[in-house]
């Protein structure tokens, strides 16, 4: 706890981190906003969810791979509160001019806007830690940005389940759009790092350089780089596996629990709370005793724990639907979950160019939401023919199978730490 202090008493470090909770509170309330809306039109429809998040995913193909050519261009810390600014403004269209339109269609328009310049945020957030934080506290810090997720789910998917139904679902995007602007805000006063003394022949150096390459070929080096360095494709592949997985377990899961549990968002609310309480105590564990443990080990191993208590929850509440025992073994799904993000972002930290690492980050998007969306729209028609708990059971197989491959054979590979 005294190096996680340490890194939070650097004060850029503390603006970034203590904006995305409060940024990350208020998407949780659109999301449970987003569904809310879609139950009241089709109850019970897994293809209604996923259409609606098949919306929040198509920009990470369109513009994600450019937004990591001009994140690496641009001002990273500009770039961060001119993207929430603009998200404030469009959520707070939703609510105020298109809620109650007969057509979801300009409501995909905006959701598909949003997530557009989210695009550029998101490689913008994680490639500016390591200009925030000393190598040496960069596991720490990357462990507690994983934390604001982990706090939000445990105070705002909690909180937004009684909100939507106390309020309405517009309340929701009200308060999303305000926690954008305060995350703006905060990230505004970050102040920017004094430049060192340089060499005026390289910076004219570089200059030429930057002029001369297109957009394209900078976006040409980044996949070239992606794809060479070991570490880096190694670790893609882990994550594109892991998000295959939620994505197939995601929609599924919300209409297994809205069913067993008789609750459109109230418990559904709860569970990940519970879930995010799981996450938020994982990562702060990893990141205390993580650091003389394999990052890849750390991976595999959760992988292992992670499918066999997605096997349990499906089994259990399927036959004993009792809201403490599935909220118990959320905050368990949770805590075994949390080190893979963390360890593989540190990874990619340790093993990356700065300059690069926009691009990287931006790839790596592109891997999970591919995985994602995929498995998400395959999950949704698989549930049409087949119970929601057998697809959660196969899938939890799978991940435990992944996990104890790459764990026997992990050794034999020389490269990984």
């Amino acid at each position: 706890m005294s190096q996680s202090r340490g890194v939070l008493k650097n004060r850029n470090f503390f603006l970034l981190w203590i904006g995305q909770i409060i940024s990350q509170l208020g998407d949780r309330l659109d999301q449970m906003a987003l569904i809310a809306l879609v139950y009241s039109r089709a109850p019970g429809s897994t293809m209604g969810i996923a259409k609606i998040l098949s919306f929040t995913i198509l920009p990470v193909f369109l513009i994600g791979p450019l937004a990591g050519v001009y994140v690496d261009r641009w001002d990273r810390r500009r770039t961060m509160y001119v993207c929430d600014l603009l998200r404030s403004f469009l959520v707070l269209m939703i609510p105020l001019f298109l809620f109650y339109a007969k057509s979801m269609g300009s409501i995909y328009l905006i959701i598909f806007i949003v997530f557009s310049v989210g695009r550029f945020f998101v490689p913008a957030k994680m490639s500016i830690i390591p200009e925030l934080v000393e190598k040496k506290d960069l596991l720490m810090a990357n462990s507690l940005v994983n934390t604001t997720g982990m706090i939000a789910a445990v105070l705002g998917f909690g909180i937004s389940g009684v909100v939507v139904e106390w309020l309405g679902a517009r309340s929701g995007f009200y308060l999303d759009a305000l926690s954008f602007l305060a995350s703006g805000t905060l990230i505004f006063l970050i102040a920017k790092k004094p430049t060192s003394r340089v060499d005026l022949k390289e910076v004219s150096k570089e200059i030429v350089e930057v002029i001369s390459k297109s957009i394209f070929q900078e976006l040409k080096d980044g996949i070239l780089y992606f794809i060479r360095k070991k570490d880096i494709r190694f670790t893609a592949g882990i994550i594109f596996m892991l998000w295959s997985a939620l994505g197939a377990v995601y929609v599924v899961l919300i209409v297994f629990v809205q069913k067993t549990l008789h609750s459109a968002t109230k418990d559904l609310g709860l569970l990940i709370m519970f879930l995010g309480l799981g996450l938020f105590l994982g990562s702060l564990f990893y990141g205390r005793f993580g650091q003389k443990l394999s990052h890849y080990k750390t991976i595999f191993v959760s992988l292992i724990f992670s499918g066999a208590v997605l096997v349990v929850f499906a089994l259990g509440i399927e036959r004993y639907p009792n809201f403490v025992t599935a909220a118990m073994l959320a905050s368990f799904l949770g805590f075994v979950i949390s080190p893979i993000m963390i360890a593989s972002n540190t990874i990619i930290h340790k093993t990356s160019d700065n300059e690069m690492l926009g691009k990287i980050f931006s790839s790596l998007e592109i891997v999970m939401h591919l995985g994602f969306i995929v498995f998400m729209f395959i999950s949704s028609l698989l549930a049409e023919r087949f119970s929601h708990g057998l697809i959660l059971v196969v899938v939890g197989v799978l991940l435990a199978v992944l996990g104890l491959f790459n764990l026997a054979y992990y050794r034999r590979i020389p490269w990984l730490d």
